[in-house]
């Protein structure tokens, strides 16, 4: 349900009962941006306030949810901050968030603070230096924008301090689902909208569609001004004939409060909250079911494209008829919405690929209904492929695992394999007291794999036990940097044989190789082909280059927390890990007890809540 008529703008103090939502952001040189991300994590849970915190060494970018007076409270100390100065707080009073399903996906049931490389990521090639911030369009209050726009078909520029008069173009910044629901309608004036998916596609439109834009006045907007700035300063790095690029300063956000009745804007502002969006006055409807093309424009059912995970609009009728969607832009590429359909019992033989011999791998695909024990029927379960860690098998994977698979029963079917490539049997000596030669082992070694594996390691499996050439390194997983290709290869042919899947869960290893899959799916592909992704106790294995491009998967981190719990993997490596990941589909479970996958609550109830937002 969207915001019309809900929200309203901040202008003094609120009762201490109301709730609200604040936004705003700032490009600073901030010199220890770990130091500032520790002060918001403990600032904000002192106040309970929830949302996203994004620290950089270029600045901060915060969206947080939380009673009025203690927004207040926030904003009156990092006022105090000289860091701050001249930051445009966005406070605004709501509702309470009432539907969980929306607020956790969109990160508003916690506090997540990060500290990130670049507060937007502009261009997801690493090789190309983002633009200075300094060079940015200028800013035009709501006032001024308003203006400009009154003005398009005069004589007269004055608001955008031209010397001459030049034609207007107005650019939105936003990814095309946004633009679905409300955009700037301006008579006589060229408005383009990109049709972009995510922001870092919006560099390679500027340069296909630079003729567009060379000698016009460009007018640029967004949901509250972050991705207007790097966007805008994007343009002017072009040169002559790309200097006229002014920027509307708080975004529609605050120009829907200068102007309530909506003004030259029509429809409703996306917002990344549980507000999801925010009308003005107007009762107007932009949005189209993307089945029967009815009037439709709001996005709580967060229905979701099958290929790209893009939010797409589909009606409640249609929902009831239609489970899997295909966006339009993935309809362009003549891509077509995928079929569900009912499984069977399968056997995986030898020769998942041609590379590898694999043992036989048996499996389970459950139909589409589950029966509940007193008859009564609930959806389909979510089939998730599981990755083991280093030096383990599938079997004693799932061993390990049997607490979670019996707790999550109802809503998951958990399916392991194993990884390709098969491990000498080795062991730690233990020398007897009269002996400097190792102990012989006599039990029936039981065969082991990994995903990726060290440099000249020696895979080929013995028929005997042999001791270790040197103790065991418990980061050795910093070592491990080959094998991907064919592991990569190897679960291709598996999904292949196996079907679909709706997530994948790696532990371990198995998260590293897990999150590798997926960003390989979307350098190939443009997105992963699941639905979600586990990564507990993961790292980011040092395989290639994830680039500034965030992985475009909605993902659960679960990982020891920062006390040493883990001694496996550091914690440090396993938030790296989610640092990765498109933030606001990410969510981060700490917990206490190791190397592990936790099974106790509240760890396992935040598990349960991830998972069921995918039923």
């Amino acid at each position: 349900m969207d915001a019309t008529g809900q929200q309203e703008q901040h202008t003094g103090s609120a009762g201490g009962d109301l709730y609200g939502v604040l936004l705003y952001y700032k490009y600073a040189e901030v010199p220890d941006a770990a130091a500032l991300a520790a002060f918001y994590e403990a600032h904000c849970r002192s106040l309970a306030l929830v949302g996203r915190v994004r620290v950089g060494p270029d600045g901060v970018n915060a969206t947080l949810g939380g009673q009025m007076n203690a927004l207040e409270k926030h904003i009156a100390e990092m006022s105090s901050n000289d860091l701050f100065v001249g930051t445009d707080f966005k406070l605004a009073s709501c509702d309470d968030p009432v539907d969980e399903r929306v607020a956790r996906e969109c990160g508003f049931t916690s506090l997540s603070v990060r500290v990130v490389k670049e507060l937007v990521t502009l261009c997801c090639n690493p090789a190309l230096a983002p633009p200075e911030i300094s060079s940015a369009g200028r800013h035009l209050s709501a006032a001024e924008f308003h203006s400009v726009l009154q003005n398009v078909a005069g004589t007269s520029l004055n608001a955008v301090a031209s010397a001459e008069k030049k034609e207007v173009v107005v650019l939105d910044a936003r990814n095309v689902y946004e633009t679905r629901i409300g955009k700037f309608n301006v008579p006589n004036a060229k408005t383009l909208d990109p049709e972009i998916r995510q922001y870092s596609d919006l560099p390679s439109w500027i340069d296909k569609h630079a003729e567009q834009l060379h000698g016009k006045s460009i007018l640029m907007y967004c949901t509250g001004g972050i991705r207007c700035e790097m966007a805008s300063a994007y343009i002017r790095s072009k040169g002559e004939g790309f200097e006229n690029v002014f920027q509307l300063y708080g975004g529609i956000q605050r120009y829907l409060e200068q102007f309530p009745d909506g003004g030259y804007f029509e429809g409703k502002n996306f917002v990344f909250d549980h507000r999801i969006s925010v009308g003005s006055l107007k009762e107007n409807i932009l949005g189209a079911c993307l089945i029967c093309d009815s009037s439709f424009d709001d996005y709580s059912s967060r229905c979701r494209c099958s290929h790209c995970r893009m939010l797409v609009l589909v009606c409640p009728t249609c929902q009831d008829s239609t489970e899997e969607y295909a966006c339009e832009l993935c309809q362009k590429n003549g891509k077509e919405p995928c079929q569900l359909s009912t499984g069977q019992d399968c056997k995986i033989q030898r020769g998942l690929s041609e590379s590898f011999e694999k043992p036989s791998i048996s499996y389970h695909n459950v139909t589409s209904k589950v029966s509940w024990s007193d008859g009564s029927e609930q959806l389909k379960r979510l089939r998730i492929l599981c990755l083991h860690g280093f030096r383990q098998n599938a079997s004693s994977f799932k061993g390990r695992t049997s607490a979670l698979s019996k707790k999550l029963k109802h809503i998951t079917e958990l399916v392991f394999v194993d990884a390709p490539h098969e491990l000498s049997f080795v062991y730690q000596p233990i020398r007897g007291h009269c002996s400097d030669k190792p102990s012989p082992l006599s039990v029936t070694p039981k065969r082991k794999f990994a995903w990726l594996i060290a440099p000249n390691s020696h895979c080929n499996p013995e028929q005997n036990w042999r001791a270790a050439d040197v103790p065991f390194d418990p980061l050795q997983y910093q070592q491990q940097t080959e094998g991907f290709e064919e592991s990569y290869t190897y679960l291709e042919n598996a999904i292949s044989h196996m079907g679909k899947f709706d997530g994948i869960l790696g532990f371990s290893q198995g998260a590293a190789m897990a999150a590798l899959f997926c960003r390989q799916q979307q350098k190939m592909c443009g997105f992963p082909k699941f639905r979600f992704g586990m990564f507990c106790s993961g790292y980011p294995a040092p395989v290639g280059d994830f680039g500034n491009e965030p992985i475009k998967l909605p993902s659960l981190h679960c990982f020891g927390n920062g006390d040493g719990h883990d001694r496996q993997i550091a914690n440090r490596a396993s938030a790296e890990l989610a640092g990765l990941f498109e933030q606001d589909c990410c969510s981060v479970v700490e917990h206490d007890m190791g190397h592990i996958i936790p099974t106790r609550s509240p760890y396992i109830d935040r598990i349960k809540d991830f998972l069921s937002s995918f039923l």
